[in-house]
């Protein structure tokens, strides 16, 4: 059967008049009934906000505004397209950097100029083909229902179609990383090597190692991944929180320099790169790649204030001060409403004001930090929570900046990366290990908390297990291992118990809790999956 496009909802992305119509000419010869228009970037995501296409056409160069990657970025990020869109990127360059960047963002397809319809139809046919193939798996995955995706997975392995089984395998593993099954993932992932070496299998198993904590192993996996797949963009992350995890933060920055000089339109590795290359003291690389992500988030969902921010700390740990309130004067215009920018803006103003010798307009900046992080309790990231603490210290306000550091040990204490950042930021205003007591007191009590409800819960005592962790709760609201051990004894007491409506509700809303504080899903996938079997219903990890 020929293939057509009748009954497809399309959408054309080109800022050329021409080039519009010549892509419609073939789509009307495809027998496309409903073809819609974009000239721009931000025409394009109001259109998507509006209608659900079936295929996206759009191209790279967008002239001023948003690029053909940022519209597909924004449209995934704020789900405007479902999983059985086919969203295709076409270009007229050939630039290595910028089809690099374009594949990092995984449309379905890339398209080169000039085309003619049989290479768009080619590419369509393929795509709607595969997409068809997995709907009933993507359709789950795009639910949250992790469990159904995967039994939905190994139906259509048993079932045998071989130009779908390589795709099939790759889904199936990281299904199993998703769900927390690593020896399932790595049974895969080993089948694929030993008939084809294949660099998204090695990757998988420098991320199972990596999860595993075997973190030598895994650096070993992905330094030679990068070494035989240099276009692989992904293994260059990999390797660098593998760095990370092995304190080797000079190695991490040099391998994230080395993608960013491969693929330098990647928002969220430039702005990764300036924060490392920040923390090593390396403030060359850290302005060039701030400046780069403050540049490229102007059209990009992934812009944030902290972005204007890092920057303007940068500028005033090397005492460019007025460079440093330039840069803010910029934030306070880019985000004119948003009390998050205020609130970053005014805290790096006390230590620049500090600096300048203005104690007046640092005294001002304080209360301002003050009364705006009161009004937004609840809801400040942690690192800014910290300069804010920072500020307080600077300014002669201890006991603000005690009561502050206080909650963020107590929430943060099972996060041994921003306990650093604690002692950094301390030793960096000489205050060293001024809150090192603190910080293994609450550790020492989490620990005697964890093994004392753990003894509870082996010796069948749930409820005195769960009261014990409901108090500990009280004191560290948003600690992970808390939350997450409070979740195995309300799953285990709800398989084994009464599952009446209270304690499926508590359950609820502690699986909510998990995804905000970011716990690892991988760590709530098999939680889930028997919590979904439970209730009786499909769970999804975003109503969790």
């Amino acid at each position: 059967m020929k293939f057509n496009l009748a009954g497809k909802s399309i959408l054309i992305v080109e800022d050329y008049p021409a080039m519009r119509k010549a892509i419609r000419d073939m789509l009307y010869g495809l027998d496309a009934e409903t073809v819609m228009e974009a000239d721009n970037g931000i025409n394009a995501i109001n259109a998507m906000t509006k209608h659900s296409f079936d295929v996206v056409l759009c191209d790279y160069n967008l002239g001023s505004g948003k690029n053909g990657l940022q519209v597909l970025e924004e449209a995934r990020h704020c789900k405007l397209v479902s999983s059985k869109c086919v969203f295709v990127i076409i270009s007229a360059e050939q630039a290595t950097s910028m089809v690099l960047g374009v594949m990092d963002g995984k449309p379905d397809e890339y398209l080169t100029k000039p085309f003619n319809t049989l290479q768009l139809t080619s590419r369509l046919e393929r795509s709607f083909a595969r997409k068809d193939y997995l709907a009933s798996v993507e359709k789950e995955i795009e639910r949250g229902n992790l469990s159904k995706a995967i039994a939905n997975c190994d139906r259509l392995l048993t079932e045998g179609d071989k130009k779908m089984h390589t795709q099939l395998l790759k889904l199936r593993a990281e299904l199993a990383i998703s769900g927390g099954d690593l020896e399932k993932a790595k049974h895969i992932y080993d089948e694929v090597l030993t008939n084809r070496e294949l660099p998204w299998a090695r990757l998988g198993l420098g991320i199972i190692e990596f999860h595993r904590n075997n973190i030598e192993q895994a650096i070993s996996i992905f330094e030679q991944l990068v070494k035989d797949s240099p276009m692989l963009m992904e293994g260059y992350d990999w390797l660098s929180k593998a760095y990370e995890a092995a304190n080797q933060p000079h190695d991490a920055q040099a391998i994230l320099h080395q993608a960013v000089d491969l693929s330098p339109q990647s928002i969220l590795r430039q702005k990764k790169l300036a924060v490392t290359a920040d923390r090593n003291g390396n403030l060359d690389v850290a302005e060039k790649a701030y400046k780069a992500t403050v540049n490229l988030g102007k059209n990009s969902i992934y812009k944030s204030c902290d972005d204007f921010a890092g920057l303007a700390k940068l500028y005033s740990k090397t005492n460019a001060n007025e460079e440093a309130l330039k840069t803010l004067k910029a934030m306070r215009t880019e985000y004119a409403n948003s009390a998050e920018a205020e609130l970053r803006a005014a805290t790096v103003e006390t230590e620049v004001y500090k600096k300048l010798g203005n104690e007046k307009a640092a005294e001002q900046a304080l209360r301002k930090v003050i009364s705006i992080s009161d009004e937004l309790t609840g809801q400040v990231p942690k690192e800014l929570q910290l300069d804010i603490a920072k500020a307080c210290f600077l300014n002669n306000q201890h006991e603000k900046a005690e009561q502050i550091l206080n909650g963020l040990i107590k929430t943060h204490i099972d996060d041994e990366d921003f306990l650093n950042d604690v002692r950094g930021m301390q030793s960096g205003i000489g205050m060293d290990n001024h809150s090192e007591v603190l910080i293994q007191k609450t550790k020492q009590a989490l620990i005697a908390t964890n093994n004392q409800g753990v003894t509870l819960f082996k010796q069948g005592k749930y409820k005195e297990a769960l009261d014990l962790f409901e108090q500990a709760m009280l004191a560290m609201p948003d600690n992970k291992t808390i939350t997450l051990n409070m979740l195995k004894i309300i799953v285990h007491d709800l398989k084994t118990g009464d599952a009446g409506d209270e304690k499926m509700e508590r359950a609820r809303a502690l699986f909510t809790k998990a995804q905000q504080i970011g716990i690892d899903p991988r760590k709530l996938g098999v939680l889930l999956r028997e919590f979904a079997e439970i209730s009786r219903r499909p769970l999804s990890i975003n109503e969790a």
